[in-house]
């Protein structure tokens, strides 16, 4: 029997009972608008102080800027809403709320000029250039923050939507095992419908689904329960009529239908519905593997790696002393790895082990704690007290900034292999080097070291098959709370 955990007092954790009650999500709402209310009212008051000072000063037509710095944060927030940045599915998870987010202040800036250039109004370039710039960082600041707390009840078990997954044994399988590695999206299994309607649906991990009825007993699972989600998986009864029937029945109940084809791993930028004879057809995008996106990214990645350098160039300074003096050998280690398309490179790392590591590997291979083609101990004796503290929150990782600004890696992207690893790759393993190697990943941001080979992979080729800079942005974003809690890193 599983035991459902108890919610957080106050907040906006309060879990959902019923279909059509969702307090967490409406508080969660009322705290974004309350965020990007704040965050666009103090870009518009900062740039009032700038661009004037405490003088007054006016608009033709007398028009006061104090008016127009009220008056902005209603217009943004009104884009904001017409933009959709408020709806429950772009909320929480993926890169589209932060683009929504983007979009929006793009489209306010339009306004405003349009407003200026139609009522020949005169407005003051400075403040324009202070207020609208200011306001969308700070209104992606307040969204990174919303959702760094929201990530972090849902890892507790709090604050996501109640799934019941209808569908074949077998396929409700695959579903509820997927959602429950992501955990910070939001969906939380809660029930199963499939045929026959018996028993139960063990996972990989051995937590049970209950299964509450057969495939066409929705409606009492549902009160059950106590689901707000319905899941439909690719299974050969719920197909055409069916489906539409179903959707029917969900109208009007606050129920979302979620529908999950086979084809998984993909994410939405890739994919676009084609209307074809009233069937609704999935059009499947090739992987943008070169291209002015690629470089974009890589202009991205090279002037974010030299302003990070340059910040923490005391702290890379002060690292490398105390590895110096902490242990015998250079404060820095190299290792040959290989990057895109097969090319070898050199990676740059603190020095994380004594010096003698290397020659004393093969004693350790009996101890490997890691299936594939991974090495990992626990307890690793030939690294440092020193080292373990800086691999426990990856700032041995930091010297990878002057590969990224080489050119040889990302900020983000697969894990960097070794070359004897890449001779043992079979299959389509070898698609982890279409693109660069990242300093992070999504198998940094999903459980580093604890990953099994096959969870790496897996996690690698879907980044190589669905990147994006906004993707890059979350795993950026996901990667300083990760490293913060120092799991999973050994």
């Amino acid at each position: 029997m599983q035991v459902e955990p108890q919610a957080p007092p106050g907040g906006f954790a309060d879990e959902p009972h019923a279909a059509d009650d969702a307090p967490w999500l409406q508080k969660y709402i009322r705290l974004l608008i309350f965020l990007d209310l704040g965050a666009v009212l103090v870009a518009s008051v900062a740039a009032l102080l700038v661009r004037f000072g405490g003088e007054e000063a006016e608009l033709r037509g007398g028009v006061s800027y104090a008016f127009v710095t009220v008056l902005l944060p209603v217009i943004w927030l009104a884009v904001l809403a017409l933009s959709r940045c408020y709806e429950a599915r772009f909320l929480g998870a993926g890169p589209d709320e932060f683009q929504r987010v983007l979009n929006a202040s793009v489209r306010v800036t339009a306004l405003v000029a349009v407003i200026a250039l139609v009522g020949q109004l005169e407005v003051a370039r400075g403040f324009v250039a202070i207020a609208l710039p200011l306001g969308a960082v700070l209104l992606l600041l307040g969204r990174l923050l919303a959702r760094a707390d929201l990530h972090r009840r849902r890892r507790l078990g709090w604050c996501s939507h109640r799934v019941l997954i209808i569908g074949t044994h077998d396929h409700v399988q695959d579903l509820a095992e997927q959602l429950r590695r992501e955990p910070l999206a939001g969906l939380r299994v809660v029930g199963a419908c499939v045929p026959a309607g018996q028993g139960q649906v063990r996972l990989a991990d051995g937590h049970l689904v209950p299964v509450l009825g057969g495939t066409t007993d929705m409606e009492a699972a549902l009160v059950a329960s106590g689901a707000d989600t319905v899941a439909v998986t690719a299974s050969p009864g719920l197909q055409g009529e069916a489906l539409r029937r179903l959707s029917y029945d969900l109208e009007g109940t606050g129920v979302d239908l979620l529908v999950a084809p086979a084809l998984t791993n993909v994410t939405g930028t890739r994919i676009s519905i084609r209307p074809v004879a009233g069937l609704p057809l999935l059009h499947l995008d090739e992987p943008e593997l070169s291209g002015i996106r690629t470089v974009i990214k890589s202009a991205f990645d090279r002037t974010s790696a030299l302003l990070g350098l340059l910040v923490l160039l005391p702290l890379l300074l002060l690292i490398a002393l105390a590895v110096r003096l902490t242990s015998p050998g250079p404060a820095l280690f190299m290792q040959l790895r290989v990057g895109r398309d097969g090319k070898p490179f050199w990676v740059w790392k603190f020095r994380s082990m004594y010096a003698d590591a290397e020659a004393r590997l093969e004693g350790l291979r009996e101890r490997n704690e890691h299936d594939g083609l991974l090495f990992k101990v626990r307890d690793d004796p030939r690294i440092t007290p020193l080292g373990r503290r800086l691999r426990a929150y990856s700032m041995d990782e930091l010297p990878q900034l002057v590969n990224v600004l080489r050119g040889d890696m990302s900020l983000v992207g697969p894990r960097p292999p070794l070359p004897s690893e890449v001779a043992q790759y079979v299959g389509h393993t070898h698609r982890r080097l279409l693109v660069k190697p990242g300093i992070t990943g999504l198998w940094q941001v999903s459980g580093r070291s604890d990953l099994s080979w096959e969870e790496t992979v897996r996690l690698d080729l879907q980044y190589v098959e669905n990147w994006s800079l906004g993707l890059d942005l979350a795993v950026l974003a996901r990667t300083i709370g990760a490293v913060a809690r120092g799991n999973g890193a050994y």
